[in-house]
């Protein structure tokens, strides 16, 4: 025997009121079915739990005869008189195929109107059949599989190489092979490796975007890499060859004489490697760093180039005034 916590209140269910007609009771129904309809919400329960809740809601209100009896008897409606509509039973997507639709062309039309299309202009009828039509059969099996989106973090080098991930998708292990030169944001598809369609069960595609963790010393300036090395004051002043750490080991770099700090320089193809087999460059900033302790050497030869240079790096600044 129903109780109180059973009763369902149909009309609260579709947000409208006991005296709606069947054309609100409609409009009222599609509104709701667009806004939960398990295509547009892949993986939420709660919605899915919804839709299945208005459907059944559309089904007694749109029929006159199982109106009347839930109008007055409420929550014992299925008990009194003759029998009931027969009792819905929902598929894999909690949705139920003997559920009462209008009938149009075919179901492309139905779904198009559904979530937001034209509906065919004509006279309805309610299907009260148990057994799903060949109509909705069709339907089925062209619904389009919901794609699935994840992300996955990468480090550098296996980012730059490529790697083999095994990801866990609900309850399924991936195999996932990322080819070298993934770079962050990019995306990587896998064909029918998404979740499946609650209609057709067939599966939608898989897309991963790719994060990188954080390089202590790279860092991407678009499809190039930059990174930061220190230079002394003479190899600022003289030029220098220096070595400097590439993805793929250490290369030398000539430093030219009277460089500044915070200049760049440019290692062409020594930066990312792309998909295709080229490599993008390598900016390097430069760093001019004073030692903070000298030998006594040092320390004369500065004292030495201190009293007797003509270079004033301040010249710029000496007429300005306010």
């Amino acid at each position: 025997m129903p109780t109180a916590n059973d009763f369902k209140d149909y009309y609260a269910l579709l947000g409208i009121s006991k005296t709606a007609t069947a054309e609100e009771i409609k409009r009222a129904y599609r509104k709701l079915a667009r806004k939960h309809h398990p295509d547009v919400n892949p993986g939420n329960p709660k919605a899915e739990e919804t839709f299945k809740d208005i459907n059944e809601a559309n089904e007694v209100l749109s029929d006159p005869e199982t109106r009347e009896k839930y109008d007055q008897f409420g929550q014992h409606w299925k008990q009194a008189g003759s029998a009931p509509p027969e009792e819905t039973t929902a598929n894999s997507a909690g949705f139920d195929p003997s559920s009462n639709f209008d009938q149009y062309d075919d179901f492309d039309s139905f779904i198009n109107d559904l979530l937001g299309g034209r509906a065919r202009a004509g006279r309805s009828q309610y299907r009260t059949s148990a057994q799903p039509s060949d109509d909705f059969a069709s339907f089925r099996s062209r619904a389009p599989a919901p794609d699935t989106e994840a992300a996955i973090a990468l480090s550098f080098s296996e980012a730059f190489h490529g790697v083999q991930k095994r990801l866990q998708l609900d309850d399924e292990t991936i195999n996932v092979r990322i080819p070298a030169g993934a770079t962050p944001g990019s995306r990587i598809r896998l064909k029918g490796k998404g979740r499946p369609s609650p209609f057709s069960q067939q599966r939608g595609d898989l897309y991963l975007t790719i994060d990188l963790f954080p390089h202590p010393f790279f860092q991407f300036s678009g499809d190039n890499l930059t990174c930061e090395i220190s230079i002394r004051p003479d190899e600022a002043v003289l030029g220098a060859q220096v070595q400097v750490p590439t993805p793929e080991g250490r290369v030398t770099m000539t430093v030219p004489k009277g460089v500044r700090s915070e200049q760049s320089l440019r290692l062409r193809g020594k930066g990312w490697t792309l998909p295709k087999g080229s490599r993008t460059d390598l900016i390097v900033k430069l760093q001019i760093v004073s030692p903070k302790e000298l030998s006594q050497l040092e320390q004369d030869c500065y004292e030495k180039i201190q009293a007797n240079s003509s270079f004033n790096p301040r010249s710029e600044i000496e007429e300005v005034t306010l």
